[in-house]
């Protein structure tokens, strides 16, 4: 039972079909990615092996948005200062899929989101959320309406 079936569908990708006590939870976490993307997620590890010694795959992305700096250089009293804050736009934003896996070849490296990038992306996130939260109860509600 402790194992994970592995089936290649292209160079590119990998379909895993991962019992759950083998995803690690990492939480909110910075990607780089080949193409050159920056993406903030919240992260989960997709592992095989054995429990003492499991092999990172890839990784399942939820909420995964694209990260861009916007801003422009500035002066302001004789010193060059760069005034720059994170845009975040959805990542695959017409997938259906709440977890997008991402096959680790594909991951350059991951790191902390600095406090000012997590911050909006949690805020983001919650957003989100109480949207879904909001259409949902919308939408029960025109159900028992219709029953009538």
């Amino acid at each position: 039972m402790g194992e994970a079936q592995v089936c290649l569908l292209t160079d590119t990708y990998i379909c895993l079909k991962v019992i759950e006590r083998y995803c690690i939870k990492m939480t909110v976490k910075l990607l780089l990615l080949k193409s050159g993307e920056d993406v903030i997620a919240d992260v989960k590890e997709m592992c095989v092996g054995d429990e003492e010694r499991p092999t990172v795959v890839g990784y399942f992305l939820r909420y995964p948005c694209r990260v861009k700096l916007i801003g422009q250089e500035s002066t302001h009293e004789g010193s060059k200062k760069q005034l720059f804050k994170p845009e975040l736009t959805p990542w695959m934003p017409l997938s259906k899929d709440e977890n997008i896996p991402v096959v680790a070849d594909w991951v350059v490296t991951v790191t902390e989101p600095i406090d000012v990038l997590k911050e909006a992306f949690e805020k983001g996130v919650k957003k989100n959320e109480d949207r879904k939260s909001q259409t949902t109860v919308a939408e029960g509600s025109e159900t028992d309406s219709d029953s009538d």
